[in-house]
């Protein structure tokens, strides 16, 4: 573990984005912005830009599990976050890479459904992230598409809707939930909280700005950084958030693509 002398150590298991703004690339930003050492490993190649995506190249289950047991066979880990996930042998290495050697916080972002609704993964890789990845993670980090996917249930449409998921979503994790409100409308993108003790609202305001590409991947690595930190759980996740609002706040600096551009990772650095 670290200690106040050391700078963490992350990792990121996720895909890579030729764009720089989600998966693998977003992940490392984001982990050197607040302050941790990035590591990383690739679970797929793909082709991407701010308009969209082209093509994916899946990294074989097997090549997958010799990079993450080489990496943790040299670097000890303090948090990790794993993204998205298309298939059980995938899901299965990942989840017997980090069994023997499991960091103390491990941080999932469940990337099920795209911003258009499109649904990325089959039933298949659906359960493989419901039954091999949700229960041994610490914290999941599903919006409304992706919790309704993982219940088989309708999306739900205002707090009320949210809050009568955060039972069911409990049930699936031994850890907490992280339920994402943007698709809400509404001036504010407020977050649900759930842990054993606890249901908590986190309020945000919503940023007046098309530069979301990667928001959920960077929330979630930022939650992986805090935690790496030492931040306890909640804090992390507070922290995180207003971390992002200032990074979707500050995104207009950049000029990436002409589509939906990223957030801007290095808003107190540059």
């Amino acid at each position: 573990m670290a200690t106040p002398r050391s700078i963490p150590n992350t990792l990121t298991i996720a895909g890579s984005d030729p764009g720089g703004g989600a998966g693998i690339q977003a992940d490392l930003k984001t982990f050197s912005a607040l302050g941790s050492y990035g590591t990383s490993v690739i679970t797929a190649l793909t082709a991407q830009n701010t308009r969209g995506v082209t093509g994916v190249h899946p990294v074989p289950a097997d090549f997958i599990a010799t990079q993450l047991d080489t990496l943790l066979d040299d670097i000890a880990i303090d948090a990790v976050k794993v993204g998205m996930v298309a298939s059980h042998p995938v899901a299965e290495a990942i989840r017997e890479g980090l069994a023997g050697r499991r960091p103390r916080w491990v941080v999932l972002d469940p990337v099920m459904v795209a911003k258009s609704g499109d649904i990325l993964v089959d039933d298949a890789g659906i359960a493989a992230v419901r039954d091999c990845l949700v229960p041994m993670a610490d914290l999941i980090t599903p919006n409304l598409p992706e919790a309704a996917v993982l219940l088989d249930r309708p999306v739900p449409k205002d707090r009320d809707g949210m809050q009568a998921m955060a039972p069911a979503l409990r049930e699936l994790s031994a850890g907490a939930v992280l339920l994402k409100g943007g698709q809400l409308r509404g001036k504010a993108c407020p977050d649900l909280l759930i842990t054993a003790d606890a249901m908590t609202w986190l309020e945000g305001p919503r940023i007046d700005t098309g530069n979301l590409h990667g928001t959920g991947c960077t929330l979630s690595s930022a939650i992986t950084a805090r935690l790496a930190l030492g931040d306890a759980l909640p804090e992390a996740v507070a922290a995180a958030k207003a971390w992002l609002s200032r990074a979707l706040e500050q995104s207009h600096r950049l000029d990436v693509g002409r589509g939906h551009g990223p957030v801007h990772h290095f808003h107190a650095w540059w």
